[in-house]
Formats: C-alpha cells, sequence, structure tokens
C-alpha cells in the first residue's frame, strides 16, 4: 500500500462521519415527500348487514389496512349504510363510493352478465365450483370482457358465499307449499321460483327480520342455515327447508375504475390478496356451518320436499337456462360453459356429484 493510499483511522472515522450525516440528511430531506403523501382512502359497501359482514368481509379489510401501514385505508359500509344496494352500482359508476362487494343481480349491475350473479338456478351444487368456474373454465374472462363495456366500473374477483334454501314460518313439505309463499330473495331466482307459485317481494335487507314479524312476508329464499342463524333469521322463522335451489351464491368485488387506476401496483397486489382471505374465509365458515346448524342448531326444524317432485323445479331449470341463453350472445357462451362444467363433474362422480 502506497504512502498516498494509506489512511488513519482516525481520518476514516471522520469521513464515514460525513458520508453518514450526507445520508443522514438526504435520507431527512426525502422522508417528508413519503410520509407526506396523503394516504388514499377509499369506502367500500358492501351488501351484507352488520353481523353478517362480520364474517363475509370484515376480517379481510382490517388485515388489509393493518398491512397497508398508513398507505392506505378502506372504510367499511354495511348494507344501505351510504346508498341502498339497488343503487350500489352506480354510486360506485359516479365515485360517490370508491368500492363494492354484491352479486350483480342485486345492485342492478348494466350488464348481460347480472343474472348469473347471486343466486342462478341449480348453476352449483358446491362453494368450490365457484372459483373452479371463473379460474379453471373461463368465467374470469367473460366477467372482463363484459365489464369493460361498462363505464368507470372495473370488476375485480368472484368468489362463493353460501346455497340458497327457503327458512319460512310455514313449512314447506311439498311444491303444493310454495304457492302464496311471499319470501324475499334475489331478483333472478324469484323470477325462476315465481313459476311455482312463490311471490317475491323487494325490501332493503335489513328490513327482512321486521316484515317477517309484521307478516308483510312469510319468510327469505336467500342463504343457507349459516346466515340465517348469524343474522337473527332464525328467531323469527321457524323452517329451514332442506332442499336448495343452487349451491352457492355468485358475489364479486368492484371499483371505481378511476380511483383503481391511482392505487400503486403493490396496493392492488394486496387487494388482490385481501379478496383471496375473503373467499377464503367463507369457504370454510359457510361450509362447516351448514352442517354444524343442520345438527345442533335449536331454532329451525327441518323440513324436506321429496326427491320426486323437486325434481320437477331441477327440471324446470334447464328452460331455464336455455331462455337466458337467448338474451345475448355472452349469455350464452355462460350457459354453455355452465352445462359443459355439470357434465364433467357428473362424469367424475363422487365426491364431485352423488346422485
Amino acid at each position: 500500500m502506497t504512502q498516498q493510499s494509506k489512511i488513519s483511522k482516525r481520518e476514516f472515522l471522520k469521513k464515514a462521519g460525513v458520508t453518514t450525516a450526507g445520508a443522514a440528511a438526504a435520507s431527512t430531506l426525502a422522508a417528508p415527500a413519503v410520509l407526506g403523501q396523503t394516504a388514499i382512502k377509499w369506502r367500500l359497501q358492501t351488501y351484507a348487514g352488520a353481523s353478517l359482514a362480520e364474517h363475509v368481509i370484515k376480517p379481510a379489510i382490517d388485515s388489509f389496512n393493518k398491512v397497508a401501514n398508513g398507505e392506505m385505508e378502506i372504510e367499511l359500509y354495511t348494507a344501505d349504510q351510504l346508498v341502498p344496494t339497488g343503487e350500489l352500482f352506480r354510486a360506485m359508476q359516479a365515485g360517490t363510493i370508491d368500492a363494492v362487494q354484491s352479486d350483480e343481480d342485486s345492485m342492478a349491475a348494466p350488464v348481460d352478465v347480472s343474472v348469473f350473479g347471486g343466486y342462478f338456478p341449480f348453476a352449483t351444487r358446491y362453494s368450490l365450483d365457484v372459483p373452479v368456474l371463473f379460474n379453471q373454465y373461463g368465467l374470469k374472462e367473460i366477467w372482463e370482457e363484459a365489464y369493460s363495456e361498462v363505464e368507470n366500473v372495473t370488476w375485480l374477483s368472484a368468489g362463493s358465499w353460501d346455497p340458497c334454501h327457503f327458512n319460512t314460518t310455514k313449512p314447506i313439505r311439498s311444491l303444493e307449499d310454495l304457492k302464496g309463499l311471499r319470501v324475499y330473495t334475489f331478483p333472478t331466482a324469484g323470477r325462476f321460483l315465481s313459476q311455482f307459485g312463490v311471490v317475491p317481494v323487494n325490501i332493503p335487507y335489513e328490513d327482512a327480520e321486521v316484515a317477517v314479524q309484521t307478516g308483510e312476508i312469510d319468510g327469505m329464499a336467500w342463504s343457507g342455515i349459516t346466515e340465517d342463524y348469524t343474522v337473527g333469521w332464525a328467531n323469527v322463522t321457524k323452517y329451514f327447508l332442506t332442499n336448495n335451489i343452487t349451491g352457492a351464491w355468485i358475489g364479486s368485488f368492484f371499483a371505481n375504475s378511476e380511483r383503481w387506476a391511482e392505487v400503486p401496483d403493490h396496493l392492488k397486489t394486496l387487494f388482490q390478496l385481501t379478496m383471496d382471505s375473503s373467499h377464503y374465509y367463507r369457504q370454510w365458515w359457510y361450509w362447516g356451518g351448514e352442517a354444524k346448524l343442520r345438527v345442533e342448531g335449536d331454532k329451525l326444524e327441518l323440513t324436506s320436499i321429496p326427491e320426486s317432485e323437486w325434481n320437477q323445479v331441477v327440471k324446470a331449470a334447464e328452460t331455464f337456462w336455455a331462455d337466458i341463453a337467448k338474451e345475448s350472445d355472452r349469455s350464452a357462451r355462460v350457459v354453455e360453459i355452465l352445462k359443459n362444467y355439470a357434465g364433467v363433474m357428473e362424469k367424475a362422480g363422487p365426491p364431485y356429484r352423488y346422485g
């Protein structure tokens, strides 16, 4: 080492101190530009009432807010808190709210695939059918295509909820018992069930319990038994019909497109993980609850329509599907996918399909 290149310990520390101080100063100067930025704030409204939202979305949003570490915060609102459920889509499109968790059917999304959101009769048997249909059978691409034609709304992700059963004040043991039954249900489910004499009633989600108590409706065809107990409907109805018209509700997350574009990529990824977390929570929460409450629940008496009779309802769904397929080319493509999927599941046999 030459004399010129030698450096004493004192000189090294002195130079290191200058370098460190300079870096610290630069860091201090740079920090306000990052920390001083205004956090992104979203208002997200779910279709679910407060007690149900505790399960179907709140844990996921709480986790997002924690991990986002101040860069973004999502304020969660429950059914009808900011706007009525039927106006959710338009409110999101206009930027009144930033994001939504709902099915297309109940919030009247102006797309032809909206009829398949919520409960499309006999489209699914189990909750796992939904993510498979979207991720392996092409529904994801069709939903993206449909929403690309809608101004300022971005469809983000679909997942499954519970099956669609009746919980009522009157016992249902035959198709005859459906005649004149006034129930709170989804638009498409109501449209299908009306051929059997069911009278669909459209009221706000949070009014359903009181509507049963006042006699305005005879019950709900809205959920599975887990939801009946969770939201209090099991307290005001007496019977639960074990037959269902579909095995899983299809719901989605949506965002105002302009607000979604403002979100940095790493927070978009975080929100995707958040939606996946929400989907996963519901998979096990509903699946376990449906069985446990049928066996151990003490508020609702189980009733059933004999399979020989119920097959008339299953058969009617074939005609219903054919009618929906005629409404648009895209609807026809969805119906074809559902038929193909059902065929694969039937051929696969147990545990994919029993009987």
